[in-house]
């Protein structure tokens, strides 16, 4: 199973952007679907979550200006951040399970991360 991870970039404070995350993978709909993120010299924190009904979660950090959502016919899921901040600069890492979720360790298969810098 391989998970890619894109769309990262250079964004202003203000800003959108959207994350994707590709997996290589069967049944892909019966996944809990994650995204968390790690900013430089600190833990990796979970973001946000899409179970295999589409029920979400997301951290108390991003709510309510992150969308996540998922593509099963694709087999990718998305973040859409808006009205990005600089602290929300970091490696955002993709992660799937068939399990609860819960921390990162515990994600059946997890990608490598796409970097995402917010300017002010």
């Amino acid at each position: 199973v391989q998970l890619q991870a894109s769309g990262g970039g250079l964004v202003q404070a203000g800003g959108s952007l959207r994350l994707s995350c590709a997996a290589s993978v069967t049944s892909f709909g019966l996944y809990t679907m994650g995204w968390f993120r790690q900013a430089l010299g600190k833990e990796r924190e979970f973001v946000a979550s899409i179970n295999y009904s589409s029920t979400t979660s997301y951290a108390d950090s991003v709510r309510g200006r992150s969308t996540i959502s998922r593509d099963n016919a694709k087999n990718t899921m998305y973040l859409q951040m808006n009205s990005v901040k600089p602290e929300d600069t970091a490696v955002y890492y993709c992660a799937m399970t068939r399990g609860g979720g819960g921390s990162w360790r515990n994600w059946n298969y997890r990608g490598r991360g796409t970097q995402v810098t917010v300017s002010s």
